[in-house]
């Protein structure tokens, strides 16, 4: 019998062609589409899943679980993590893309670091440098200092101590802590900096109340790099902040001749342009950039409206208040009535300040918050209408801060009476049992109750109180800026290069004004009982006049002074500058702790009620 050999075909190779195709056309849905659905996401992950080498996916099959990850954490994150889990042997690649993932989400940002944690403990993988700024966003919106702080041990261990993107984004995060040493720290290691490490960092001075610095850090940027609208912005702020007006218009004309900017942030800019005129005293330059707008959000609106009110123009806040609801068909947010509300309690519009709080709550079914009662209790009280402030305290939904009890502390001592003096003291009570937030300035309001008293013994005991706890008064400090340079002085300052020309020219202001009929007020002196020599050589220390006579010294003749105050101008000192803009003709803007003050022919804006 007759043996066949018979040979097997070899197996016909299986062709890749299908897949690569399948892969290359699921790849440009999930780079090149601006959004895609749930839906979408569901039937591109199935057809992955059929068409993906098993078990071991290659790096192109990897980089689809990457794309589909990013895609899905936009819509859902739950199947984001399904996916996730789905993966053999994820590689820091695909880490890296759940964790941003969870720092760009609304509500589960602090999955963000257990994610980081679970790629430190695979064994073989090891975070990148585009790592750590999805981690550190997460952690500075989640103000999680612990965690960032071991996020930055990491980014030193691992290499990356002179990475630009890592050293931005640690920047980024301690100043969104509160850390500002920390985040100049950084900085001043940099071998290297971008145009975003200088943004960092003056942005991160600017959150946290740092403007000079901040400036300071502008012009130290300048010959390496040009600023852009980010860097524009952040100046802007910083002058609101210092009320440096002529940086601040440097700032808007380096926006209109150099800055290409888009629609969004364009709104953004000219929103912060708005607050920054405001902030300075000209109304004039925040409507223009207002009017000029030619689309405007809520923001704009809120802007302009509260810088009318801190202005004392109720008016005209209301007006826009109006034109933005009635005309425009734009909804009033929580802020919108924080200046509306701000505007009545500077005039002292009582019926109107009610008024518009209903409209508020039963309108437009916006809650109230603390800001809200605070400026109806403080509208109240300061009308003396004190036993209904004090029934809305009583009533209302949260716990009365230290604000609202100051203001109503500072409202009682403005009554006269045996009433008044009770409530001041039970009050001033109120304020001082909260030792861990201790102030000096319950304890100086209810001196100057005692003082209006002639109760000169009370004084003194709060004095010796203040000295046992370790509370100094607040020093006054007032700026003025003139040619363009900020100067700044505090009370009773010496060390200015000027101070002697100064000081003799308050000599010749007061004797003028002596001869105008000018009677000082000793109520607002220090907490003594001195003799009257001594407690007017104490107001005539107060750093608005040392301001406002180095102000009419230096600038040119018919340009506003505009001074800047940390603290509430005093009552003498209001006097003093309405005269002083009589007698010198001189129009003096002065900005305090509460509002604005336009200072013109003997009288005040605020017309004597702030």
């Amino acid at each position: 019998m007759a043996t066949v050999s018979v040979t097997a075909p070899p197996p016909a190779e299986v062709s890749t062609a299908p897949r690569h195709h399948h892969h290359r056309r699921i790849l440009h849905i999930l780079t090149d589409s601006p959004t895609v659905s749930v839906p979408q996401l569901k039937q591109i992950h199935a057809q992955i899943l059929r068409t993906a080498p098993a078990p071991h996916p290659t790096p192109e099959t990897v980089f689809l679980y990457s794309r589909l990850l990013h895609y899905s954490s936009l819509k859902d994150l739950f199947y984001t993590l399904r996916i996730f889990s789905q993966i053999p042997d994820p590689n820091t690649f695909v880490y890296n893309t759940l964790i941003r993932g969870y720092a760009h989400s609304k509500d589960h940002k602090k999955e963000a670091f257990s994610v980081f944690r679970q790629l430190l403990n695979q064994e073989g993988l090891f975070p990148e440098k585009y790592t750590f700024p999805f981690v550190l966003k997460a952690c500075a919106y989640l103000f999680a200092l612990d965690e960032g702080k071991q996020a930055h041990a990491h980014v030193l261990k691992h290499g990356f101590g002179s990475d630009v993107y890592a050293n931005n984004s640690l920047i980024h995060f301690y100043a969104s802590c509160g850390q500002s040493e920390s985040a100049r720290k950084v900085f001043d290691k940099m071998p290297e900096r971008s145009l975003v490490s200088w943004n960092s960092i003056i942005d991160a001075l600017v959150q946290m109340g740092e403007f000079d610095d901040a400036l300071r850090m502008f012009v130290e940027m300048k010959p390496s790099f040009d600023p852009d609208g980010y860097t524009v912005q952040s100046v802007i702020d910083a002058c609101s902040g210092l009320g440096a007006l002529s940086m601040g218009m440097w700032a808007h004309a380096y926006v209109l001749r150099n800055c290409e900017i888009d629609a969004n942030f364009d709104i953004l800019v000219k929103n912060s342009l708005i607050e920054m005129y405001c902030k300075c005293g000209s109304l004039r330059m925040a409507l223009q950039v207002f009017h000029g707008m030619s689309k405007r959000d809520v923001n704009s609106w809120n802007a302009m409206i509260l810088g009318f009110a801190v202005h004392g123009e109720a008016e005209r806040a209301f007006e826009h208040f109006d034109q933005m609801v009635n005309e425009e068909r734009i909804q009033p947010n929580p802020i919108t009535f924080v200046g509306v509300l701000s505007a009545c309690n500077h005039r002292g519009l009582v019926e109107e300040g009610r008024k518009y709080f209903d409209i508020m709550v039963n309108k437009f079914k916006i809650e109230p918050v603390l800001q809200h009662y605070g400026c109806l209790i403080d509208l109240l009280a300061r009308n003396g209408l004190i036993e209904e402030a004090l029934g809305i305290v009583s009533e209302m939904p949260m716990k009365p801060d230290d604000v609202i009890w100051r203001s109503l502390l500072d409202s009682t001592c403005r009554q006269s009476g045996g009433l008044s003096l009770s409530l001041s003291e039970e009050m001033a009570r109120r304020l001082m049992a909260d030792e861990a937030n201790a102030s000096s300035e319950a304890y100086v309001l209810l001196s100057r109750v005692y003082a209006s008293a002639n109760r000169w013994n009370e004084v003194g005991l709060i004095r010796k109180l203040m000295s046992d706890k370790g509370l100094t008064k607040e020093p006054g400090c007032s700026s003025v800026e003139v040619n363009g340079t900020v100067h700044e002085f505090f009370a009773g300052d010496s060390t200015h290069p000027q101070a002697k020309e100064i000081y003799q020219f308050l000599d010749v202001i007061e004797e003028r004004l002596k001869g105008e009929g000018y009677i000082q007020d000793f109520t607002q002196a220090p907490l003594v009982d001195e003799g009257e020599d001594g407690k007017g050589n104490s107001l005539r220390l107060h750093s608005e006049r040392l301001a406002i006579a180095f102000g009419i010294l230096k600038s040119k003749p018919g340009i506003p002074i505009r001074v800047f105050k940390n603290l509430r101008v005093c009552g003498d000192c209001h006097n003093f500058t309405k005269l002083i803009s009589k007698i010198f003709n001189v129009e003096i803007v002065m900005r305090d702790r509460l509002r604005f003050h336009r200072f013109k022919d003997g009288s005040c804006s605020c017309m004597d009620f702030w």
